[in-house]
């Protein structure tokens, strides 16, 4: 059951009627809801959800109802910035700042190589982007070194597929979501990080009470809170409560040995890792209570369908392709994938990062081939026309290695993208203090935190200024019209690469121009042609069709077909050796497997179940940083604020940093609500005010990440570890150690002095000084006594949202 009816949300500023609506795609999360921007007097003026879009019938959260304020900030840049001779950005002419940065590139390329040159873009593009950076990159400037945000957000999706399926490509979708029997939201906290998807379950679920709700998160989210079963795990142990579940669902024989034996390999060796898993050492694990342990196992064991989602809680932890090669594990022993309500479904955190993979914007080649199996590179190499021996090969690099790179002065150009790198990387000091080192170029419509190690701005068209399409979580690709001309001196992406291509004079091996399209529809019928015959075959696809039946979900072969609501449901799998995306890695130590080692696997076509062992985080609390500290969104802001923070209703709702401390835990430490207290790490340190609630285990405190100026210490990457999965090279966000400290100054008590009188003086309550001084009375103070003082106490309540509303 998908919608029952449409809802019209709309948030529109215009003195009058609108001149018109232009057919659209929400810019924000990756639901991929279907909305049409209003447009006055050639500027953008407001959005509203479309009707017949099948994703939200019409339906909008608060970041998308919002983002086209942006659009129309003062501040927008208008004009590219050079780094002049005394270190200051200054206004430069588009020639001059393209020849710069092609200067630098042939630069690079001639003195370090050309792997010398690191790509880093965004999962906020269109398709057609990060195809034509895929083949510049590679077939242009021959580097390897291409990489995305989509490494800090879902980089584990893909290879979490890639081990187990052969392929990226997630196997269910969101209709499946509407015939479940279960869902299990596995480190999702939906309802703040993909409102209108959790709305459509909520509806179905308040009508039908289902699907049952299992929800696996450290937090009491507002997800948690509507969950049948909310598993409360400790940071770290995803893992643990995996292995124990799956153990005792082997153990209790539920599952589907046909199936097992008919479409898999790998049974025995990952029935062996779990052996030392009874549910018992996952109640000291991960601190959940075996009642409610053998509750969630009976469940998964038995429920004839289960859709499981994950995101940044599995994504970014130490963990994070264990965890969720366990979950594929998990429907494959029950035989739930590839059919009707069943199927893992990875969700992406950005709403095209799935299209950067896609495309080759990433680590892979185009359209899901294999960058290690030479008739693949031959292929792409026959497609561009180039010759074979020039295209990079061999396993990819993510972000933390290319920082590990420029710090060895290996990297003589880093491009920035899209992306806010300099608040999103975690330990962002040692970043900052990285691309100094080297010459940066940053493309982006704002002046951000990264623009201020930037050698070269370039300005950038946003949503509803360009045209294209892109892919969202469950595999539809989704077209966005332009709706009105970029301010002036602003160009798209695209356009930008088509420029530097030109430039940089880059050719195919009869001399012909690399890039011979030169619009994005162009583009993307190129990338139709690549696409042919792979998993995520384009063929059947045209701008027209897309919004004609308002998005198709690959593989599309033939334009007769209407798309794939889930793969794998002829239950064969892409893990032949010579057709599959990758040829896997190991599963305990990421080191990438040769073509023999795949072979001689033998999958064929079949999905391979993988060991599981569990490892805990690198970084554990010690006597000096005793606390865990993990990092996420909010409900209200997107990444680091760059579009939202210019939306007045948005930036109002969350104006600060802050972070969450478990009640018990500000008590022991006679923290104040709102009190600035500082966070430290062995990283850096922070200064937020503390909001005191349940939210948050005891010995656990969370900061939100979309914070962080130069200026104020609020930037929860000051404090995050840069280890990383070894499999997905995804950095480990949820897990590190810290230490919480006051921030006071103290005040003695002088003749004829009140705590009230002492209260008023320093704008506090008397119940504050109270509760900071850990008095039992407000008369146990004496003249001359030495009362501590709290710097200040900032009002951070951060507005109720619910994550549905209306008829339900």
């Amino acid at each position: 059951m998908a919608w029952e009816e449409e809802r019209i949300d709309q948030n529109i500023y215009s003195q009058g009627e609108v001149d018109k609506w232009v057919y659209s795609t929400c810019n924000i999360c990756s639901v991929g809801c279907g909305c049409y921007i209003a447009v006055k007097d050639k500027k953008v003026v407001g959005i509203k959800g479309n009707g017949d879009h099948p994703i939200n019938r019409g339906r909008l959260g608060p970041k998308g109802e919002n983002q086209w304020y942006a659009n129309n900030a003062p501040d927008r840049l208008t004009t590219p910035l050079v780094r002049n001779s005394e270190g200051n950005l200054e206004p430069a002419s588009w020639d001059k700042a393209m020849n710069l940065i092609v200067e630098k590139a042939k630069q690079s390329m001639k003195e370090k190589g050309s792997n010398s040159i690191s790509i880093y873009s965004t999962g906020q593009g269109f398709l057609e982007d990060y195809y034509t950076l895929a083949k510049i990159g590679r077939a242009g400037l021959q580097t390897h070194l291409m990489d995305a945000n989509t490494r800090l957000c879902t980089a584990t999706t893909e290879f979490c597929l890639l081990q187990s399926f052969g392929a990226d490509g997630t196997p269910a979708s969101f209709d499946d979501i509407d015939e479940t029997e279960t869902l299990m939201l596995f480190g999702h906290n939906l309802a703040e990080t993909g409102t209108v998807l959790f709305e459509r379950i909520m509806q179905r679920k308040k009508k039908t009470g289902k699907p049952y709700l299992i929800v696996v998160d450290p937090r009491k989210t507002l997800t948690a809170k509507e969950a049948d079963l909310h598993l409360q795990l400790y940071p770290g142990s995803n893992v643990a409560l995996l292995n124990a579940l799956i153990s005792e669902i082997v153990r209790n024989k539920h599952i589907d040995t046909h199936f097992i034996a008919e479409h898999t390999i790998g049974i025995e060796e990952m029935v062996e890792s779990l052996k030392e898993w009874p549910l018992e050492r996952a109640v000291e694990a991960a601190g959940i209570p075996l009642e409610t342990l053998q509750r969630a196992a009976e469940q998964l064991g038995t429920t004839p369908s289960l859709v499981t989602t994950t995101l940044q809680g599995t994504y970014q932890s130490a963990d994070a392709t264990t965890a969720c090669v366990a979950i594929n594990n998990l429907h494959l022993i029950r035989g739930l994938v590839g059919k009707p309500g069943s199927g893992p479904l990875h969700m992406a955190g950005q709403p095209s990062s799935s299209a950067n993979r896609t495309a080759g914007g990433v680590g892979t080649y185009p359209a899901q081939r294999n960058h290690s199996n030479p008739d693949h590179i031959k292929e792409m190499a026959d497609l561009w026309n180039v010759e074979m021996m020039t295209l990079p090969v061999g396993p990819e690099k993510g972000i933390e290695e290319h920082i590990a790179m420029i710090e060895k002065g290996e990297i003589g150009l880093f491009w920035n993208i899209g992306t806010n790198s300099m608040v999103s990387l975690p330990n962002r000091q040692r970043a900052k203090k990285a691309m100094e080192k080297t010459f940066v170029v940053v493309q982006d419509p704002f002046l951000t935190e990264t623009t201020a190690i930037a050698d070269v701005v370039l300005p950038a068209a946003l949503w509803g200024e360009k045209e294209g399409t892109m892919e969202n979580a469950d595999r539809t690709i989704n077209l966005l019209r332009k709706a009105v001309d970029p301010p002036e001196g602003v160009k798209s992406d695209f356009d930008i690469f088509l420029d530097f291509a030109k430039r940089m004079g880059l050719e195919d091996k009869e001399g012909h121009p690399l890039i011979s399209f030169a619009t994005p529809e162009e583009c993307f019928e190129e990338f139709k042609r690549i696409s042919k015959g792979r998993p995520c075959d384009m063929t059947g696809i045209t701008y027209e069709r897309l919004e004609k039946h308002n998005g198709l979900r690959w593989p599309v072969p033939d334009e007769n077909s209407l798309g794939t609501p889930r793969l794998y449901s002829d239950f064969q799998f892409h893990t032949h050796a010579d057709y599959a995306q990758s040829y896997g890695k190991n599963q305990f130590t990421g080191r990438a497997l040769t073509q023999k080692e795949f072979a001689d696997k033998k999958a064929d076509g079949k999905a391979i179940l993988h060991p599981t062992h569990f490892l805990p985080p690198a970084e554990q609390p010690t006597k000096d940083y005793p606390m865990w500290l993990t990092t996420g969104r909010l409900v209200w802001h997107w990444h680091t604020r760059t579009k939202t923070g210019r939306s007045p209703i948005l930036h109002m709702a969350a104006q600060h940093g802050y972070v969450e401390i478990h009640t018990e835990d500000a008590k022991a430490m006679s923290i104040v609500q709102g009190e600035m207290v500082r966070i430290t790490s062995p990283r850096g340190w922070i200064e937020v005010p503390a909001r005191i609630g349940d939210v948050v285990q005891k010995g656990l405190v969370f900061v939100p990440f979309h914070f962080g100026s130069w200026e104020k210490k609020e930037a929860a990457n000051e404090l995050t570890a840069d280890f990383v999965d070894p499999l997905s090279k995804q950095p480990q966000f949820k897990q590190s150690a810290c230490k919480i400290e006051k921030v006071r100054k103290e005040h003695r008590m002088a003749s004829g002095e009140s705590l009230e009188y002492i209260a008023d003086q320093y704008g506090l309550s008397v119940q504050d000084l109270i509760q900071a001084n850990r008095l039992t009375s407000p008369y146990h103070i004496q003249m001359g006594d030495t009362l501590e003082i709290p710097l200040s106490i900032v009002n951070v309540p951060i507005q109720p949202y619910m994550p549905y509303r209306g008829k339900i």
